[in-house]
Formats: structure tokens, C-alpha cells, sequence
């Protein structure tokens, strides 16, 4: 057993390494970076940042050839050495959304920083990149190599990432290679997508210096690859539910066959899909989720930064009978096994496999990242020898495996969270099935990436949740600049 000074000691260490990297993340160290010479490594020729300005706003990637003919030979020829855009959400990040909006502009072009208020990813990747395209097809060799080193960061938080991540996926579909890589500027409240590629988990204090060293390292910084994982939920047609932004509407939903059905499928369904690259989540921690962003739309004044969402999400949730459950009510039925049955498919494997889920489990994520609520590492980092025990493998964000587990009550949630003890481990999988029924519960609460949504459950038949991986995966840039 350790003493109590080498105790001591180590949590010194501990804090003044927590204090340091805090510093570097603020851009406070290294070498110090020219603002001019910065912009030149940036900053499109002139006639391509009018052309796709233009692009985008007569929604014609055709308006680019005018500038091209009126080009200045010399002064447009020369191609700067990472051409970045960034795409900016004003709304996040707290005051400082506008401040921040002019500082890139003013590190680039005006051009070249897009308010999403303003415009969206699928209308840069439809028309501005298209832009770029038309004219390398018209022998434009400054075009073409601009839209092959192209960069793209977002300034938002991993909503409004993964928004784009999956804007810019639909060029790979297309046969519109290359797929620009994308780094981060964390604005939002958790931000569990930056910090598992090393951007960092807060907007800096020191703003103003540190954004010079984001996009400098933005500009140079390796490229590691995303797994992505697309949603689909079948539900009996006429289900009055109300989708978040993360789910389309989907024409056709085919159900595998491959395991037979407790409930019964109606012949009429309605159908939605879509994206997520951080978790899934069903029960107890979407239910708060929910309510925290009904209360948030209601009053919005209360909420009004990332310390503000944190201590009045942290309130929420104990008004929900997650820590304390009525003395009028059974803690058992309040479990995801009343409602649910999981299937799933390991690594290499066709089969479907069923997975008991225990009484007490009152929530189960499906996580992608090594981050989740802020920064923490619910799966943990098994020994090799449990790993090998239970057939898993060391988790990975490129794996094209998610790491399920269950939470239960609120108790086993917070120790979860400040990481004393594990979550409950169910499974590693390369594919998830979900049959919900209803009964004694009428709605079930579901979450992805953050975006919750209230689902109506109905008596007589089942909702079907399925989750596989994309085939492509999405392209980040590294922060840590090695």
C-alpha cells in the first residue's frame, strides 16, 4: 500500500500536469506563430473565394466560370499551402460566437468562414466544392489543387460536427473524392468528439492566441479515420412522434429476418434515419436529456453557456427519479428488460445473438468514442486478460465496433461518470438490434449524439431500432500535432 506523502505527491503531479496541458491547450506555449504568414497558408486566390461565394449564393457551381476568365495571371495563380474553410455556429460557445466569427475572417478571408446560420454544409459540399470541381474540369490547375489540399474546421459543438462530418460523407457516395479532412474549435457543452482527437474540451480563455496555433495545427496536423454508424427506426405507421434534426424521414426500411420477432410488425410502418459518430442511448439518461432540452427551449435565458448547461442538466437530473425512485413505484419496472430486447452481431459474424439485459439496467448507451459526458471513460480500459475473458478487443474509434453498456440508477451513474467504478460492460458489436414494446410504459426515451426525442410505444406491436456501420469512414485532423 502506498504511503500517504507518496499519496500526496502523486496527486501534486497529477494537478500541475492537469494545469500545464490546460495551458498548452490555450495555445500559451510553443513557438510563436505570424499572423501574415499564417494567412498566406490559408487564404484562397481571390477569384476562387468570389467564385464559390457566388456558387453558393446563385445556387449555380456554373457562376464560378466568370471569374475564372477575369482571373489575374500571376497574382491568382499561386495555391496556398492548406486552403481551409471553416464553418462557424454563432449560437454556440456563449458570448463569444460573433468575436470569434471575425477573428477567422480576419486569419483568412471573409470568404472562406461560414456562418451556418447563413450557410449550410450540404450547400458548400452541393454548389461551393462543386465550384471548385467546374473550374479544375475547365483546366484550372490552381482550382483543382486547391480542392485537393482543402481542410475544412468547424467551430461548434459535436452536433454541429457530426452535421458536417456527414455532409461531407455524401461526396464519397458520389465518387467526388478527395473527402477534405475535419478539425475542431470545441464551442459546445460537452464536446466529446474534440476531445477524443485532442482539440480540446472547452473553448480557450486565452481565445484571441489560441486560435492562431488551432488553425495552424489544424492546417498541418495528422489525419486518423471515424467510424460512423447509421440509425434506422421502424415504428407502426401513424406513431405521433416528433423526430430531432439527427433523423430523416426514410422512403423504405428493410427489416433483417434474421431473428424471430416477440412483438408483431405491423404492414404499415413509418421510418427515419440517420448519422451519429458519438453514442446512442436509450432509457434514464435520454429521458433527462429530454427534459433539460424542453426546459432549455422554454427558457432559454437560463441557458446561455457550456458552465450554465452543465449545473442545470446536473439539477434535471435529480428530478427524475433516477436517484430517487417513488416508494409507489417498483425500482424493477422501471428496467430497459421490461420494454426491450437487444440482438446483436460480434465482429466477422452474420448471426444475430441475443443479450440479456440485466433488471437493474436503466439506460444503455452504444458509444463510439473513448469519450462520453464531457470527457469521461464509462467502458474504462479492461486488462487484457478480461478482454480476452469476455471475447473483446481493445476500443477503438476505427474498430467498426461500439462498446454497449448499461447504467443503472443514478448512484451507478455518478460513480460511472467520475470514473470510481466501470459501467455495466454488455457487449462489443458490429451491429445492434432493439425491439421495443409497449405495455406497462407508453413512451421510451432515446437519444443520439446528444439529440433526444420522446418515443410513443404501442401495445400491440413492436419499434425496431437498428444500428450498422458505414461503409465509408470519416476523415478528423489530429490537435496534438504529432
Amino acid at each position: 500500500m502506498e504511503s500517504p506523502s507518496t499519496t500526496t505527491d502523486t496527486k501534486k503531479v497529477a494537478v500541475r500536469s492537469s494545469i500545464v496541458e490546460s495551458i498548452r491547450g490555450c495555445g500559451l506555449s510553443g513557438m510563436r506563430i505570424d499572423k501574415e504568414d499564417l494567412k498566406k497558408q490559408l487564404t484562397m486566390p481571390h477569384y476562387l473565394r468570389l467564385a464559390m461565394r457566388d456558387s453558393i449564393r446563385l445556387q449555380d457551381p456554373a457562376a464560378a466560370e466568370s471569374h475564372y476568365r477575369n482571373r489575374t495571371d500571376g497574382v491568382d495563380a499561386a495555391v496556398p499551402l492548406s486552403p481551409m474553410v471553416v464553418f462557424i455556429n454563432p449560437r454556440s460557445g456563449g458570448r463569444h460566437g460573433p468575436a470569434l466569427k471575425e477573428r477567422l475572417q480576419q486569419l483568412m478571408s471573409e470568404e472562406q468562414v461560414f456562418d451556418l446560420s447563413d450557410v449550410k454544409p450540404h450547400e458548400f459540399v452541393k454548389y461551393g466544392l462543386a465550384c471548385l470541381e467546374t473550374l479544375a474540369g475547365l483546366g484550372d490547375s490552381c482550382a483543382k489543387e486547391t480542392r485537393e489540399r482543402l481542410r475544412v474546421m468547424v467551430a461548434g459543438g459535436d452536433g454541429t460536427v457530426g452535421w458536417v462530418l456527414g455532409c461531407l460523407t455524401e461526396l464519397s457516395k458520389l465518387g467526388r473524392d478527395p473527402v477534405p479532412p475535419v478539425g475542431i474549435i470545441p464551442l459546445g457543452t460537452g464536446n466529446d468528439l474534440s476531445r477524443s482527437f485532442q482539440w480540446g474540451g472547452s473553448f480557450p480563455f486565452a481565445w484571441k492566441s489560441a486560435i492562431k496555433r488551432t488553425l495552424q495545427k489544424a492546417s498541418t496536423g495528422p489525419i486518423h479515420r471515424l467510424d460512423s454508424w447509421r440509425l434506422s427506426i421502424a415504428m407502426p405507421e401513424g406513431t405521433p412522434v416528433k423526430p430531432p434534426h439527427c433523423l430523416k424521414h426514410a422512403e423504405e426500411f428493410t427489416l433483417d429476418q434474421g431473428i424471430e420477432l416477440e412483438g408483431e410488425l405491423p404492414e404499415k410502418v413509418a421510418s427515419y434515419e440517420g448519422v451519429y459518430y458519438n453514442y446512442f442511448s436509450i432509457g434514464m439518461d435520454a429521458q433527462v436529456a429530454y427534459g433539460f432540452h424542453r426546459l432549455r427551449d422554454e427558457k432559454p435565458y437560463l441557458a446561455n453557456g457550456p458552465i450554465a448547461n452543465k449545473i442545470i442538466y446536473s439539477g434535471y437530473s435529480c428530478t427524475q427519479g433516477w436517484f430517487f425512485t417513488p416508494c409507489t413505484s417498483d425500482p424493477g419496472l422501471r428496467g430497459l428488460k421490461n420494454i426491450s430486447r437487444l440482438h446483436i452481431k460480434r465482429v466477422n459474424s452474420s448471426e444475430w445473438e441475443q443479450v440479456t439485459i440485466p433488471k437493474s439496467v436503466r439506460a444503455i448507451v452504444a458509444l463510439n468514442l473513448h469519450s462520453y459526458g464531457s470527457g469521461r471513460n464509462p467502458w474504462g480500459k479492461p486488462k487484457p486478460e478480461y478482454l480476452e475473458k469476455k471475447g473483446f478487443v481493445e476500443a477503438d474509434v476505427a474498430d467498426g465496433l461500439l462498446e454497449v453498456f448499461g447504467l443503472k440508477q443514478g448512484w451507478h451513474a455518478s460513480f460511472v461518470m467520475v470514473e470510481l467504478i466501470t459501467a455495466k460492460h454488455l457487449a462489443q458489436a458490429a451491429a445492434i438490434r432493439l425491439e421495443l414494446r409497449g405495455g406497462g410504459w407508453k413512451n421510451a426515451y432515446l437519444q443520439m449524439d446528444g439529440e433526444p426525442w420522446k418515443q410513443p410505444l404501442s401495445k400491440d406491436f413492436s419499434t425496431f431500432v437498428e444500428i450498422k456501420r458505414e461503409p465509408f469512414q470519416s476523415l478528423v485532423v489530429s490537435g496534438s500535432g504529432k
